[in-house]
């Protein structure tokens, strides 16, 4: 019976060891952690800002796509099949961020213009996927970069559109 026992201890260590040594662990968990993070600093603002798509949203993104780079990183997939992956996150969260765009006017009667709703929103989410992937790429340093521009147009916009509109207003 020890036999056994020993043999389900093998193969369970062995479903665990896609992470060989504390340096691939620790480059896993860094990568992982960063996406999640800054994926987050984007939902955090989204957030403040009362938007629909909030801090869970931009972490699972980012993490999800993160990950869908990750894994065949560690099957030790070449470039191309790699892009592969990447051109089917890419693809699907921009199926995802469609379902957030409301379009608004335009078929109704009383409708002048038409209005529409959530581009930011897509935007911001495919944005996270793209921060994601490079964060799962290792491309740390690129993840940060983005995240902070993305933050700065984000807050700049208010500002921005004010003082246009006020000028425009002006004779």
């Amino acid at each position: 019976m020890d036999g056994f026992w020993h043999e389900v201890a093998r193969a369970a260590a062995s479903e665990f060891s896609d992470l060989p040594d504390v340096q691939q662990f620790t480059r896993l968990l860094v990568r992982l952690l960063m996406a999640a993070l800054l994926g987050g600093l984007l939902g955090l603002e989204r957030e403040i800002h009362r938007k629909a798509a909030g801090v869970r949203t931009h972490m699972l993104v980012s993490l999800g796509a993160a990950l869908f780079v990750l894994v065949p990183q560690q099957a030790g997939m070449n470039p191309a099949e790699l892009s592969r992956v990447m051109q089917g996150v890419i693809a699907g969260v921009g199926f995802l961020c469609a379902g957030t765009i409301l379009k608004f006017g335009g078929d109704h009667p009383s409708a002048t213009t038409d209005h529409v709703k959530g581009l930011t929103t897509a935007a911001g989410l495919w944005l996270t996927a793209a921060i994601g992937l490079a964060a799962g790429l290792g491309r740390e340093m690129t993840a940060v970069l983005s995240t902070l521009l993305a933050l700065a147009i984000l807050a700049l916009e208010g500002p921005l559109r004010r003082h246009l509109e006020r000028r425009n207003r002006q004779p």
